[in-house]
């Protein structure tokens, strides 16, 4: 097969896409992996499980696109119609492929059971087409030129099996024929504590270049520049990236925090490795939150000693020994128990670093003078000093949101302190 260059076009066939029954993870895997094999894609499809609107899809994407790349409609129900819609468009008729038919009565014969007669539908392939094997599920795909110039490639949809026929078949059919001009290398640079306004108007000079490339975006209270170069092989995409990377990062200072798959939880638990410290936590608003992110890190233990949930006043008091006057006269949302929260925590737990958030995450429990949404974060350091943070993350965003940015707040004051700590060293 002979293969024009051009762009991609992705569509996802499946009316619980469109009911948004499931999230649509096969589009996200595979735009990403066009990106890093430079191939041009402009156009994501979803489509339901209908010929009709399946062969409408198919006609407007074969006007703008040389790969149509499938997902999903090839199970053996009624309502899985790839296939058979495929070779309806393109007028070629469906043959039986004796070798598909043994696979999966082979996988079937694997468990133990008989093949049911409606698995017999996945051997049909429209004529010319060759099989992309599934070696997990009993439904192949195919890959299939039924136009000059024009390649389809069809997956299952589920995902675990779309990205291994992908990466084991698909990626070096594509890399022999041509398609890869160059490839395209990201690289991520991720932020806390800024808003994505604040750190465009930083680097403004930035946005709008040619190659690489500088995008800021925006994410539940994150902030990303994604850098993206296009080069003759990875290490010259990479070589142009680097010095764009270098001076985004002294621009933005300690705002960035990392890069790519990094995270707050993951940053902050390497430096307290690297400086052989623990840290326990407090929660009130995030209910243990806090301490999830934490230990959704291998190997956190080492660092990352518990927390205290002190949800009601008299789990402060009782465990975290606030003091009960201080607790009346301030209220359990104040820079004063925030700090009594940390330094509690770091004692009771015997850590170095002690990390507190008290705060109201709403809807109810605000007041003019203490709003939904009114945070204090309480940081015990290891030198025996303590101090908090006053937060105001508004209302408009949901409980949800406020005890997120809360969470992560955190850990971003933490990581800050972590450096400040080193740089004194």
């Amino acid at each position: 097969m002979e293969v024009m260059n051009g762009s991609a076009e992705i569509i996802c066939v499946g009316t619980e896409l469109l009911l948004g029954d499931i999230l649509n993870r096969n589009a996200q895997f595979l735009a990403r992996q066009l990106a890093d094999l430079g191939i041009p894609h402009y156009y994501q499809t979803v489509v339901g499980d209908n010929p009709v609107r399946i062969k409408r899809a198919v006609a407007i994407a074969c006007e703008r696109a040389r790969l149509l790349i499938f997902t999903g409609g090839l199970g053996p129900t009624p309502d899985d119609l790839t296939h058979p819609t495929l070779a309806e468009f393109f007028d070629v008729p469906l043959v039986e492929h004796g070798a598909i038919l043994q696979d999966i009565q082979a996988k079937f014969a694997q468990r133990g059971r008989a093949m049911p007669e409606s698995n017999r539908k996945q051997a049909l392939l429209p004529e010319g087409a060759e099989i992309l094997p599934n070696p997990i599920g009993s439904a192949p795909g195919m890959i299939w030129q039924p136009r000059p110039g024009l390649i389809v490639m069809t997956f299952p949809g589920v995902p675990s099996e779309m990205q291994g026929m992908w990466q084991a078949t698909a990626v070096p059919y594509l890399q022999q024929q041509q398609w890869v001009q160059g490839v395209l290398v990201s690289r991520t640079l991720r932020f806390w504590g800024i808003s994505e306004s604040a750190l465009a108007e930083r680097v403004a000079s930035w946005l709008g270049q040619g190659n690489p490339t500088v995008a800021p975006y925006a994410s539940r209270g994150e902030v990303k520049l994604r850098i993206t170069a296009r080069g003759t092989s990875q290490a010259d995409a990479a070589a142009l990236i680097a010095p764009v990377e270098t001076e985004l990062r002294r621009i933005s200072g300690l705002d960035c925090y990392g890069s790519d798959d990094d995270s707050l939880a993951s940053v902050v638990g390497e430096q307290l490795r690297s400086h052989h410290q623990t840290l326990a936590v407090a929660e009130s608003c995030t209910g243990g939150g806090l301490g999830e992110l934490l230990t959704t890190i291998p190997g956190s233990s080492a660092y990352f000693w518990g927390g205290i949930i002190a949800y009601d006043n008299s789990i402060k008091v009782a465990l975290l020994k606030v003091d009960p006057d201080q607790l009346a006269q301030a209220g359990a949302v104040s820079a004063t128990v925030a700090e009594q929260m940390a330094l509690g925590v770091k004692h009771q737990l015997g850590t170095d670093w002690g990390l507190s958030i008290t705060g109201i995450a709403g809807p109810h429990g605000g007041s003019p003078g203490k709003p939904v949404g009114l945070v204090y974060i309480g940081l015990a350091t290891c030198d025996g000093q303590v101090h908090s943070r006053r937060y105001q993350f508004g209302d408009t965003r949901g409980r949800d949101w406020i005890r997120h940015v809360s969470r992560c707040s955190a850990l971003d004051q933490l990581r800050r302190a972590l450096l400040a700590s080193t740089l004194s060293d």
